[in-house]
């Protein structure tokens, strides 16, 4: 399994306010973001698997509503996201 429960709590620590602080927004985009990247190489090897396609749009549009949601509520918190996961916006 690609996403076992300790990398999942290292995301949490990293990104959110704490391993058990799993709602918050940026640790929700971070952990958004990890699984886009594997799906994004998976779909690079295997080009034909269209349920994996479907859920890497659906990931993508998860994370968009809350970097968007982020932005609306505060800017600053929303900037250093983008930053520190390299995304673009």
């Amino acid at each position: 399994m690609y996403l076992s429960p300790e990398k999942k709590s290292e995301i949490f620590k990293e990104h959110g306010k704490s391993v058990t602080d799993t709602g918050s927004a940026e640790g929700q985009i971070a952990l958004f973001t990890y699984r886009i990247n594997h799906l994004t190489g998976h779909l690079k090897k295997n080009h034909k698997d269209f349920s994996t396609e479907k859920a890497l749009v659906d990931l993508v549009g998860k994370r968009k509503k809350l970097l968007s949601y982020l932005k609306e509520k505060d800017i600053q918190r929303y900037r250093a996201i983008l930053e520190k996961l390299n995304l673009r916006k």
